[in-house]
């Protein structure tokens, strides 16, 4: 079992990541499960978003603790919250940044880490004229590891966004090219 924690801003779509994901592993013919976790939450707020992703059915139903992937939608996130806390040995970091994968390992202190960075604002504003970096994240997530085929998100999206999923869907590949790994 995979499991993933989003971290974003209230209102950037953490929530609506981790859904995407979910319904697109599950066409897949993956088991999956997406939730958020609620507090005090308002828009501008931090807030996370879980995920899990099994080829077997998946009896958990708590908080993800320990993450193999996490994802920050905001890099703003990252001088107030400790994204990488419980992240698993060997894990995965996918960054909204303009700043460069090594860069990143080194201000966590994380070298086991595989961290994939990507400018998610400027392509979400180049190609659907708002920063909202969620769908584009998953671009790049999904080329950091591909939990999945990059384009079986195109249907969930299109079902959840009707007439802009196509700006969304060209976006997350924008960002499935653009992604740097380290």
């Amino acid at each position: 079992m995979i499991e993933i924690r989003f971290h974003g801003r209230g209102g950037q779509g953490a929530v609506t990541s981790a859904e995407i994901l979910a319904i697109s592993a599950i066409n897949s013919g993956k088991y999956a499960q997406a939730f958020p976790s609620f507090g005090p939450e308002r828009r501008g707020a931090p807030v996370q978003a879980f995920a899990r992703i099994s080829d077997e059915k998946i009896l958990d139903r708590t908080k993800v603790y320990n993450p193999d992937i996490v994802v920050v939608l905001d890099p703003s996130i990252m001088e107030i919250v400790n994204v990488i806390e419980g992240l698993k040995q060997n894990g995965t970091l996918v960054v909204n940044t303009v700043k460069n994968p090594e860069d990143v390992k080194k201000e966590l202190g994380r070298d086991d880490i595989t961290v994939g960075t990507v400018n998610a604002t400027k392509i979400a504003l180049d190609t659907i004229g708002r920063p909202i970096t969620n769908i584009v994240m998953l671009g790049a997530l999904l080329k950091v590891k591909p939990l999945i085929p990059v384009d079986l998100i195109n249907e969930p999206l299109k079902e959840r966004f009707g007439k802009i999923a196509d700006k969304n869907i060209e976006a997350c590949k924008i960002a499935y090219e653009q992604v740097k790994i380290n």
